[in-house]
């Protein structure tokens, strides 16, 4: 069968990213090119000891075949007896030996590359670690409250405590230098973790020398950690500073957006380039710079919702008071916006961190001119630090390969076979790709007029534009490898038949629910997924039915973009938290931004019917009440569309598989990985 889809042609990318290639120094150490793999937890590629498996040196292995020009390592424990971890496949140094082994595999095999690798190494979570990580009650600095659980008191670390900590700094950077490390990376000044909780007056009330009203004072703790590592490494070993530039907390508990007006409760500019000049003369050899808390988790760790070079601003600002080099992360993944950073001096290396796990050749296909190629982020969290808190081993939602590059690397063809797919959405997509790679002979087909399943909808708010990125790559890979694309065209059990296919893979997808209100049919009534791919306009009033992430966004979008009036109808006691929960911080922002908005939220409320002027609710507090809108807007979920899987299972035709929406709906990452999968083992 031929192909019935044209794509328009994709011209290579023609600029030159000159200054992200060239070479750079951190102290004394030479790197090749001013691109770094910024540090990233890495919980289930550990033994039980703490030390890496070949999983773990395997995923640092890809990202140096890459291209990077510098790898540095997740947060590694130094100790597990003062802050006492109940969780197993955390990095940490409890057995020199065995650590010593595994490291020093790792970084042989990293040089291979010419790539030089730092180990961070952090001193613990403090007051933002989760209690239920812990054998043990939470340590702080001082008595304050756990930020996940504020009715638990954290325990004031003690003088000797601290003291030992300092010492076990200095034992563990013996270890790392012995092992082949080419720097440290200290953790945990950043995003309010135990470091930065000495250094900041809000948390820490110490009286003592580590603590106090001077600035001075609270600097005491990561001072002593950079002089004991000097010490005993020699002042040559480069130690830099994970390092936030500015808190954007505005109370416990609470974190500011973007532009919002507020005063800062913990560490505000002009006290961040404070302790940058202290901490520069002190001796610190760079700082990996950032922003956020856990209170603004979304700063530290930014969702689809924060725009590109988040922390571009800040760190224009610091390169102006210190002279040694600043690395910056903040989603600096558009080659474009990376360029520009180091053209215009807002910083001297660019730390690329989820972006490496969605594509580890950023920097090759950067530097040969092939950006259509680099396979986005979309700022989903699902499977990289989604997985991590959820107790599962680090991986990426748009490349199933992240932390089992051996395991499951693309297999060789022993048989060509035709394999037909039913679906051009992202399941479909990712199914024809794989299959195609691996030489067989792949026909896609979609019953509509293009290519994208729900890829359009999920990418038509301009916060969602990396989706209409990842959409955009597909295409073009499909492109590339010459896959048979139908379009308009209902696959059949005749048409296969027909075709006489030796593998069939449904990726036929789903539709949105309609619920059972009275009223349901009323011209008044829409879908969010019809008013996001413009199948219909909303009034100046709506009122969306189902607070989960569909009603959310597209509420956000109505207010924002379109400037309407906008009311979440959730029948639940908050949004967001029916399964699968998005990772806290795309939940924490998307939250802030409909408070800042001022989008209505009625929740614990039930639709009892729906008339020609709106909807009757009921809920607990206010018995029934009428609410006047101009559209309703229904976002309660998704079934499959399976009926060709159900005739197919009854008539026995072919091999056939069924993936993503039409199997069962869920996320993005569930339909990619399916896909990824099933046309690996064909």
């Amino acid at each position: 069968m031929e192909s019935k889809f044209s794509f328009p042609s994709i011209m290579q990318h023609s600029r030159v990213f000159d200054k992200l290639f060239e070479p750079v120094k951190i102290g004394k150490v030479n790197i090749k090119n001013r691109i770094a793999m910024a540090p990233m937890n890495t919980p289930g590629l550990c033994d039980l000891n703490g030390a890496y498996t070949q999983r773990l040196i395997d995923y640092y292995v890809e990202r140096a075949r890459g291209g990077v020009g510098l790898i540095i390592t997740g947060a590694t424990k130094i100790e597990n007896e003062i802050e006492k971890y109940a969780l197993t496949g955390w990095p940490m140094i409890l057995n020199r030996a065995h650590f010593l082994q595994r490291a020093s595999e790792l970084t042989e095999a990293i040089h291979t590359f010419d790539t030089k690798i730092f180990c961070q190494l952090t001193i613990g979570r403090g007051r933002v670690a989760k209690p239920t990580m812990l054998y043990t009650r939470p340590v702080a600095p001082s008595p304050i409250p756990n930020y996940w659980n504020p009715s638990i008191i954290c325990r004031e670390l003690t003088i000797s405590e601290i003291e030992k900590i300092v010492h076990m700094m200095g034992w563990a950077a013996e270890i790392v230098a012995e092992a082949g490390f080419d720097g440290i990376e200290i953790h945990g000044m950043h995003e309010g973790y135990l470091l930065d909780q000495f250094t900041i007056a809000m948390w820490n009330k110490r009286t003592d020398k580590y603590g106090g009203e001077e600035l001075e004072k609270r600097l005491t703790l990561p001072i002593e950690i950079l002089h004991i590592i000097k010490d005993k490494v020699g002042k040559d070993f480069p130690v830099q500073l994970r390092f936030s530039i500015k808190s954007y907390v505005k109370d416990w508990g609470k974190g500011a957006l973007p532009g919002e007006i507020f005063k800062e409760a913990a560490r505000d500019i002009d006290e961040g380039l404070e302790v940058a000049r202290i901490l520069e003369k002190e001796g610190y050899d760079a700082l990996n710079a950032d922003a956020g808390s856990y209170e603004a988790w979304y700063w530290a760790h930014p969702p689809t919702y924060m725009p590109h070079g988040c922390y571009l601003d800040l760190t224009e600002k610091l390169k102006k008071v210190v002279k040694i080099p600043i690395l910056v992360a903040g989603k600096m993944d558009l080659p474009e916006l990376a360029e520009e950073a180091i053209e215009k001096g807002k910083a001297d290396i660019i730390a690329l961190g989820r972006v490496l796990l969605a594509d580890p050749y950023w920097p090759i296909k950067v530097r040969e001119g092939r950006v259509e190629d680099i396979r986005p982020c979309i700022g989903c969290h699902t499977g990289c630090i989604g997985r991590t808190w959820e107790g599962k081993p680090l991986c990426c939602a748009v490349n199933p390969t992240v932390g089992r590059e051996r395991l499951y690397g693309l297999k060789p063809v022993q048989k060509i076979k035709k394999v037909i797919i039913v679906g051009g959405g992202v399941a479909g997509m990712e199914a024809a790709r794989i299959a195609a790679i691996r030489g067989h002979d792949v026909y896609l087909f979609e019953k509509s007029d293009s290519l994208d399943g729900h890829l359009i909808e999920a990418s038509r708010p301009s916060f969602k534009k990396d989706v209409g990125r990842l959409l955009a790559w597909y295409r073009t890979q499909l492109m590339k490898l010459k896959v048979n694309i139908i379009l308009n065209v209902e696959v059949t059990p005749e048409l296969i038949k027909k075709e006489n296919p030796d593998v069939v893979i449904l990726a036929t997808g789903s539709e949105p629910i309609k619920p059972e209100i009275k009223g349901i049919e009323k011209p008044i009534v829409t879908t969010c997924i019809d008013l996001l791919r413009g199948g219909r306009e909303a009034g100046k009033r709506v009122v969306i039915i189902g607070g989960g992430t569909v009603g959310c966004e597209t509420a956000l979008w109505l207010a924002t973009e379109q400037k309407k009036e906008v009311t979440i109808i959730e029948k639940l006691s908050d949004l967001m938290i029916t399964p699968p929960i998005p990772p806290h911080m795309n939940r924490l922002m998307l939250l802030d931004l409909i408070a800042l908005n001022k989008i209505k939220v009625m929740t614990n409320v039930e639709v009892r019917e729906i008339t020609d002027q709106g909807l009757i609710v009921h809920g607990e507090n206010f018995g029934s009440k009428e609410i006047e809108c101009d559209t309703i807007a229904l976002a309660v979920g998704f079934k499959p569309t399976n009926n060709l899987y159900n005739i197919l299972e009854k008539e026995k035709i072919a091999q056939f598989y069924s993936i993503g929406d039409c199997k069962k709906p869920r996320r993005i990452l569930d339909a990619i990985w399916e896909g990824y999968f099933i046309a690996n083992e064909i």
